[in-house]
C-alpha cells in the first residue's frame, strides 16, 4: 500500500471516531438527562478544543506577524454563524419552550455545529494526510489523538438532530456528511498534488472556524446549559469532555 494510499485511510478512519460516538448516544436511552449530559459535553469539548488544539495551531501557522489575519477570521467566523443563524429555520429564543420549540433549537444547534464542525474536520483531514506522508507513525498518533475529541462530537450531533427528526436515515446522512469531512481534506491534499499550503492560509482558516466555535459556545450552548433541567448529568458531561480531551492531548 502506498503511503499515499495508507493517507487516505487514515482520513477515513478519523470519521469513524464519529460515528462509533454518533451511534452510543442512538443507543443510549434518548431522554432529557442525554441531552443535558450531551451540552454539557459539546460545550466542555469546544472550549478544550479552542485552548488545547486551535490557538496553539494559530499561534504555529501566524504567528504575531500575522495577528492581524487572526483578529480578521475570527470576527469573520463568528459573523458568518451569525448571519447564517437567521437563514436556518426553527430557531427560537432561549426562553421556557414548549416541547416542539425544544426539539427544533436542538436541531438548530446541531445544523451550526455541524457547518463549523465540516470547516475544522476538512483542515484536520489535511493536516493529518500530510503528516502521514512525512512520518506514518506521526501521523497515526496524531489521528488517534484526534479521533479520541470526535467521539463526543459524533454524541453530540446525534443526540441533537434524532430529537427534532425521527427519521434516522436522515440524520445518519447528516452525520456521514459531519464524520468523513476528514477524508474530503485528505482527498484536497492529494489532488493539491502534496504542495505544501501557505501557512498564513492554513491560519486564517483555523482563525475563522475558531470564530465559529466561539459563536457556538456563547450564542447557543452556554444560553441551554445554564437553564438544563438535570445539573448532574450536565456536569457529568462537561467532566467527561474535559477528561477526553485531556486523553487526546496526552496522546
Amino acid at each position: 500500500m502506498s503511503v499515499e494510499s495508507i493517507g487516505l485511510l487514515v482520513t477515513f478512519l478519523l470519521g469513524v471516531f464519529v460515528l462509533i460516538g454518533a451511534m452510543v448516544a442512538f443507543l443510549a436511552n434518548k431522554k432529557q438527562k442525554i441531552i443535558d449530559f450531551s451540552l454539557g459535553l459539546a460545550f466542555s469539548v469546544i472550549v478544550m478544543l479552542i485552548i488545547l488544539d486551535l490557538i496553539p495551531e494559530v499561534i504555529e501557522h501566524l504567528g504575531l506577524r500575522y495577528i492581524w489575519l487572526f483578529l480578521i477570521f475570527v470576527v469573520l467566523g463568528y459573523g458568518l454563524l451569525r448571519g447564517l443563524d437567521h437563514f436556518i429555520p426553527d430557531h427560537h429564543d432561549h426562553h421556557k419552550m414548549t416541547k416542539k420549540e425544544e426539539s427544533n433549537n436542538l436541531a438548530h444547534i446541531g445544523i451550526i455545529s455541524s457547518i463549523a464542525l465540516v470547516i475544522h474536520n476538512i483542515i484536520e483531514g489535511m493536516a493529518v494526510y500530510s503528516t502521514v506522508l512525512t512520518d506514518v507513525s506521526t501521523g497515526l498518533m496524531l489521528a488517534i489523538g484526534i479521533g479520541f475529541h470526535n467521539l463526543p462530537l459524533g454524541m453530540v450531533i446525534a443526540t441533537t438532530f434524532y430529537q427534532a427528526n425521527q427519521k434516522s436515515k436522515k440524520v445518519w446522512l447528516v452525520i456521514g456528511g459531519v464524520a468523513f469531512s476528514t477524508l474530503v481534506g485528505g482527498i484536497i491534499s492529494l489532488l493539491l498534488n502534496n504542495q505544501v499550503v501557505p501557512e498564513w492560509v492554513v491560519g486564517s482558516l483555523l482563525s475563522l472556524t475558531l470564530g465559529m466555535l466561539l459563536f457556538i459556545l456563547f450564542s447557543e450552548l452556554w444560553p441551554r446549559i445554564k437553564k438544563t433541567k438535570f445539573a448532574h448529568e450536565r456536569n457529568l458531561g462537561l467532566l467527561i469532555g474535559i477528561v477526553i480531551m485531556l486523553i487526546s492531548l496526552v496522546i
